[in-house]
């Protein structure tokens, strides 16, 4: 049994089918990717993870607990966090208060804007997250303005948000998303690092295959909101039903 499980999800838009039958089974401390053509059913997939929706049938559960019914906030109390396929980070504040906020979240279960005018005082706060952004190799930037972050760096700090809270998943939605190729790069290696050092379990929704072939050990293809197969990453490659799926050559 998979750290998070997925069993017969369905969704449905009106007439719109966008998941059918979906079984999904992520084994703890893996790297598990889902890919599949544009409509695959892989945002909604990810959606129904996190709580933004809620399947119209089947049990979504993580650790043994169904995730069902609850708000994404809960879901993240419970060990899931999730990287955005737009960074997600809050612009006009430096990368050090940024950081402060998950931090503060994770201590108390919430944040309070006013506190970040007494951190002065939080020297145990301010030391996890200083520890954390020299983690993403981000501490050099701690007091520049994070709006004038790089795409490559804002990722960074982004992950280092989530990884704070010490999940034991992290969803990736497409994390490399209008990069340019250096900073492709080295996102894939620094998820490697996160990965080997805090053997987190990681699930990553990709159109970028080099990223796929990278870093996951377990691939999921979705069509038409259904998965037509799962297998590692060497089987995937010259899977007919995969080549059917994307390039419409017979099986």
């Amino acid at each position: 049994m998979g750290i998070l499980e997925v069993k017969n999800v369905n969704k449905r838009f009106g007439g719109l089918q966008a998941l059918g039958d979906v079984n999904l089974s992520v084994a703890e401390n893996s790297v598990h990717a889902i890919i599949g053509p544009n409509g695959a059913g892989k945002s909604t997939l990810l959606n129904c993870l996190i709580g933004k929706l809620e399947p119209d049938t089947g049990e979504v559960t993580f650790k043994g607990q169904s995730v069902l019914g609850r708000t994404p906030y809960q879901i993240n109390q419970m060990g899931i966090s999730r990287v955005f396929q737009t960074p997600e980070i809050f612009g006009d504040l430096t990368v050090i208060e940024n950081m402060l906020i998950p931090c503060f979240a994770k201590r108390d279960g919430a944040f309070r804007m006013h506190a970040i005018e007494s951190i002065a005082a939080e020297r145990e706060v301010i030391d996890r997250a200083e520890s954390m952004l020299d983690e993403v190799r981000m501490l050099d930037k701690r007091d520049m303005h994070s709006g004038s972050l790089s795409r490559g760096d804002k990722r960074r700090l982004e992950m280092a948000m989530c990884l704070v809270q010490e999940p034991s998943l992290l969803l990736l939605d497409e994390p490399t998303a209008g990069m340019a190729r250096a900073d492709t790069n080295n996102t894939i290696d620094l998820l490697k690092e996160i990965h080997d050092k805090r053997n987190i379990t990681m699930a990553i929704i990709e159109h970028d295959m080099h990223v796929v072939f990278s870093l996951a050990q377990r691939i999921t293809v979705l069509a038409q909101g259904t998965p037509l197969v799962e297998d590692t990453p060497e089987n995937i490659k010259g899977h007919p039903k995969v080549k059917e799926a994307y390039l419409g050559e017979a099986a």
